[in-house]
């Protein structure tokens, strides 16, 4: 099928047109710069500013599926009131623009699967945390629940929606990895704060994995919690990533030192919760790297 990915050009993005043009897939890319853009094999690049219909809004016609992952990088600096802004608005503006795509084209994608974040739940201190757990506070849940309203609105138009609820992701050359991994490769590395919160990861495969698994069944719907079985704290992660890289892990980095460098952005590491992949746990799908070990030994 055509299927459109809004955002295909980042870390998650790039991952998951690859692995979809494999599969045989006309996969085309939404990008704001596609003359730089690094090119898998098989897809195709197209130009928009992720805010309003325009010449690209013509790729989502007669698409089996768009994927709607645009959104400023929330570990991109502090949280200064701009660009907590800017955070919001590209998440908001760039689903508000592909819904608007469809309907103005007269029709509408089978599937309209939408990126969210664990950070929907704010901070959980004990308990499993399923898709049934209602939004938290603070500004990560926020900009989570106008998010994911923005994505609802695709069911007005006939499309079947789906959430990623998405934990920290691993995977190579991206994400949140290299940025934790970069004091252990000068051995100062340990856990952050109590080093008791907890700590929800999914691997870049299984996130892969999961939006071709939500794609291709009619049943999934509504938000998925896209984060590995084997959540632990991230005391016990920062012990694995040691392991991984034959690095110690002993410098504990304390919270006021943290809150000191990152400000309110800290809270992302300070807090957490005990996430479960519960509808996809009984949808039957199945993990790649459903333990941490062997998840980290892929990427590091």
């Amino acid at each position: 099928m055509r299927i459109v990915v809004a955002g295909g050009t980042g870390f998650i993005g790039g991952a998951l047109t690859g692995r979809l043009a494999a599969e045989g897939h006309e996969v085309i890319a939404l990008s704001r710069d596609p003359d730089h853009a690094s090119i898998p094999r098989g897809v195709q690049f197209v130009r928009w500013d992720g805010v309003s219909p325009g010449d690209w809004a013509s790729s989502v016609r007669d698409a089996g599926a768009v994927v709607n992952l645009a959104g400023a990088s929330i570990a991109g600096g502090r949280w200064t009131s701009w660009r907590k802004r800017e955070i919001l608005s590209s998440r908001v503006n760039a689903t508000r623009a592909l819904i608007d795509a469809v309907a103005r084209g007269g029709g509408s994608p089978p599937v309209f699967v939408s990126s969210s974040a664990v950070g929907y739940y704010g901070e959980v201190k004990t308990g499993d945390v399923t898709e049934d757990q209602p939004p938290g506070s603070g500004f990560l849940a926020d900009v989570c629940v106008r998010w994911e309203q923005e994505a609802l609105a695709a069911t007005e138009v006939g499309s079947r929606v789906v959430i990623l609820r998405t934990g920290v992701v691993l995977g190579r050359g991206g994400g949140a990895l290299p940025k934790m991994m970069l004091p252990f490769r000068f051995f100062a590395g340990g856990p952050v704060g109590t080093g008791r919160q907890e700590f929800p990861w999914i691997h870049i495969d299984d996130v892969a994995g999961i939006v071709a698994f939500a794609i291709s069944r009619a049943e999934v719907s509504g938000p998925l919690n896209v984060a590995a079985p084997g959540c632990t704290d991230i005391g016990a992660f920062c012990s694995a990533l040691g392991r991984a890289i034959s690095r110690p892990s002993w410098l504990p980095v304390p919270s006021f030192a943290l809150r000191a460098a990152l400000g309110e952005m800290a809270d992302m590491l300070l807090t957490g919760q005990r996430v479960v992949p519960a509808r996809l746990t009984a949808l039957g799908y199945t993990f790649k790297y459903p333990s941490l070990a062997p998840a980290l030994a892929s990427v590091v």
